[in-house]
């Protein structure tokens, strides 16, 4: 189950706009049933805004109804098409350490391998093409930095997908006899 977006003030709103258990709170909001407890007593989170989860798609009106009719039953937060999308797709963070292993893989594979095309080099590293284009080219900014190293040993891609991509770029360019 996702947490919901900001569950102390979502505690905050249950609690005060709702018949919901602190059992039930706790569970939808990922807390402690205590915690929840002192939200009610305004121990805590007093200066904290409630957040309506109706009003930005976290539930819907029947699920909470559903859930104060009963106590047992456990709130299931509805999955918004915008949140959805946005928990896929997202930019990952690569390290200086991990974008100069790649520079290096991919200095290696056009000097050992120039039967490789750019779309095999992509997909064997997760590289881009003008990447692997200035490096060819040798126009990068730190072409005259980069140390030629296996990406099986740099940990980029397993010996098995580079010998498929090899032998696929053999079948490709006939070799001369």
């Amino acid at each position: 189950m996702n947490r919901p977006l900001m569950p102390k003030a979502t505690a905050v709103w249950l609690v005060d706009n709702t018949t919901l258990s602190f059992e039930q709170i706790a569970k939808f909001c990922q807390m402690h049933v205590l915690e929840v407890q002192a939200i009610a007593d305004g121990d805590i989170a007093a200066h904290i805004m409630g957040l309506d989860p109706v009003a930005n798609g976290q539930l819907s009106r029947e699920e909470i109804e559903r859930c104060e009719k009963d106590d047992k039953a456990e709130l299931v937060m509805k999955q918004h098409e915008r949140l959805a999308l946005a928990q896929k797709k997202g930019a990952k963070y690569t390290s200086y350490a991990q974008k100069a292993a790649r520079l290096n893989a991919i200095a290696w594979l056009t000097k050992e391998h120039p039967e490789l095309t750019d779309l095999q080099i992509v997909k064997l590293i997760h590289t881009t093409r003008p990447t692997i284009e200035a490096i060819r080219n040798k126009t990068h900014a730190s072409y005259e930095d980069l140390k030629p190293e296996s990406p099986v040993i740099l940990g980029l891609c397993s010996a098995q997908d580079l010998d498929r991509a090899l032998a696929v770029a053999v079948k490709v360019i006939p070799l001369k006899s």
